[in-house]
């Protein structure tokens, strides 16, 4: 299977960091496709070609949160995968109060491995969290599965081994980031929890959960261009990230990679470790 996240549909601007002017923008050149469209495009066509049993779209379908720019995303998903295709709204699209793609939590028994999504967002905040009932639907799930769980959502967790416990977190709120951890501590059917919003890759691991990965997954729409792949065995579980091969979407990658003064490319593309790695699994 597959997934993405990030995709920004109706996005025209890239570069925008809020409070500060200094940095350049990017955007599509006159008489081009939206740069949003290129990228999503290339992704498309390199997972099809994969032939994934599932694609996991995980939140921010869209820039502003309107309903056009939801159907621009299902018209360019939908006839790719359909039945295989699985999504769940971000912060963008819950920003201004619609409530598309909000259908979670749900599940996806494949060969091998069952996915687990669930929804992170609150409307009107950047900032995630796990609502109780998730929690308790997600306890019940891997309580009584019987094969892998890999557990997608759009917000990463925050770390409880931290030593700061900020309000304002920017990823699952540390409360519910507690409760969650909780669950995948309790349930070792769950082997991997993977996240988009922070347009990085990066693993962590905590130390309540030992070796269970906590992903985050680059986003789609600016550099390093990103899906990732997962191929289930019988002993394992690899993720394989992919950089989107078109050579206009590679085009648009490589303008975007020194964004931030040059700060992004290392902060978005990661280590090795953070894009590739296996996953155990004991059976």
């Amino acid at each position: 299977m597959c997934t993405v996240n990030d995709v920004h549909f109706g996005e025209i601007e890239c570069g925008i960091l809020n409070g500060v002017d200094d940095y350049p923008i990017y955007t599509s050149a006159p008489g081009d496709d939206p740069y949003p469209v290129v990228m999503n495009r290339g992704a498309i066509a390199d997972m099809k070609a994969v032939g994934p049993d599932a694609v996991v779209v995980k939140g921010d379908l869209t820039s502003m949160g309107t309903r056009a720019e939801y159907q621009d995303f299902l018209n360019l998903y939908g006839p790719a995968f359909g039945e295989r295709l699985v999504h769940v709204r971000g912060n963008h699209d819950a920003y201004h109060g619609e409530d598309f793609a909000s259908h979670a939590p749900l599940v996806v028994t494949l060969p091998g491995v069952t996915l687990a999504v669930l929804d992170t967002s609150i409307p009107g905040k950047a900032s995630g969290g796990v609502s109780a009932e998730s929690l308790a639907w997600l306890d019940t799930l891997a309580a009584e599965a019987d094969r892998p769980v890999l557990l997608f959502g759009h917000h990463h967790a925050w770390n409880p081994d931290s030593a700061e416990r900020p309000e304002a977190y920017f990823g699952i709120n540390p409360d519910d980031s507690d409760r969650l951890v909780e669950v995948v501590a309790r349930r070792p059917r769950i082997v991997g929890y993977f996240a988009g919003h922070t347009h990085r890759n990066r693993v962590r691991r905590f130390s309540a959960t030992g070796d269970v990965p906590w992903v985050e997954v680059a986003c789609v729409k600016d550099f390093p261009g990103a899906w990732a792949e997962y191929r289930v065995y019988e002993g394992g579980i690899l993720q394989v990230f992919r950089r989107i091969s078109a050579p206009d979407a590679l085009a648009w990658s490589e303008k975007t990679r020194d964004m931030y003064a040059g700060l992004y490319e290392v902060y978005a593309f990661g280590a090795l470790a953070d894009r590739c790695f296996p996953i155990a699994v004991d059976r």
